[in-house]
């Protein structure tokens, strides 16, 4: 059993599916409505966890009946969340609109997510017993930087998803080893369109770069061995809505297993492709089994 920390947001996620998303001003009809538990941090816990690893969540739910909702979908997927606190008020909610190509917009509102300023009571402790430290920026980043300069003072490895995309301070860059970026968070970061050309800018901030493709596949470089691109599975998406974080936790658990670099791609490629082909955010994720006989 591998040991991953995510430190992260959860959401209850509030979906719309339609022909189309609509343009600003303008009324679609949608032909379905689901809450499905989700938030980038608790979809990376998931994803990690049927993925064959040993994972606890660090983070804040409302004492609202989302946050009920919230905790028991983590606890149903074997994730500890010994350290999830209850916040008053709201959990975090994704309104989230998917169109007919499986495309999706998202307008999040953090709730008790937005309550997580720093690391609390035992947070730095389980950090320490770790083999990786999963971030994204759906939390403040003051407790995100904290979380990885924790990581870096007992040598956990960290993996931070910069999303949603936004300047990164150069202390959070100073203790991440793995950024995993999409193409749009890649040329915000740098302001760069070409993905191979912004993970060489990247490589002057971090020492390694994985940038996802979507339907192509992923893009990996670092400072120390040349750039290695790995297609993705061909399917037809039905929702793309976790899928990143999907691809995270999948490759997460691959590398604390010690896989080398071009089959923990291929292994995280193969559990995003599963998870698109299904609606949903944690309940469109694979399980180990299924990804090993892809």
């Amino acid at each position: 059993m591998t040991g991953i920390v995510v430190l992260g947001s959860t959401n209850m996620d509030l979906v719309a599916y339609t022909a189309r998303a609509p343009k600003l001003g303008e009324t679609v009809t949608g032909r379905e409505f689901v809450t499905v538990p989700g938030g980038k941090g608790a979809n990376q816990a998931v994803a990690a966890a049927r993925a064959g690893g040993s994972v606890a969540m660090i983070g804040a739910v409302g004492s609202d009946d989302f946050g009920t909702v919230l905790r028991h979908t983590l606890e149903a997927s074997c994730v500890d969340t010994d350290l999830l606190r209850t916040a008053e008020g709201a959990s975090g909610t994704a309104h989230i609109v998917v169109d007919d190509d499986g495309g999706n917009a998202i307008v999040v509102v953090p709730g008790a997510n937005g309550t997580v300023t720093d690391l609390g009571p035992g947070d730095e402790a389980l950090i320490t017993t770790a083999d990786a430290l999963l971030l994204q920026l759906e939390l403040p980043l003051s407790a995100v930087v904290a979380g990885a300069e924790a990581a870096r003072r007992h040598g956990v490895r960290t993996v931070l998803t910069p999303a949603p995309a936004q300047p990164l301070p150069p202390e959070l860059l100073a203790a991440t080893d793995l950024l995993v970026p999409n193409e749009h968070e890649a040329a915000v970061l740098t302001g760069i369109a070409d993905p191979r050309t912004a993970a060489d800018a990247l490589l002057r901030q971090v020492p390694e770069v994985v940038i996802t493709l979507g339907r192509a596949g992923s893009l990996h470089a670092s400072r120390t061995t040349e750039p290695l691109f790995v297609p993705a599975p061909q399917v037809t998406a039905v929702d793309t809505t976790a899928a990143g974080d999907t691809f995270v936790g999948a490759l997460a658990v691959a590398l604390v297993e010690g896989r080398p670099m071009p089959e923990a791609l291929h292994w995280a490629s193969t559990a995003a492709a599963l998870c698109v082909q299904r609606p949903g955010a944690s309940t469109s994720m694979p399980y180990r089994t299924e990804i090993e006989a892809s």
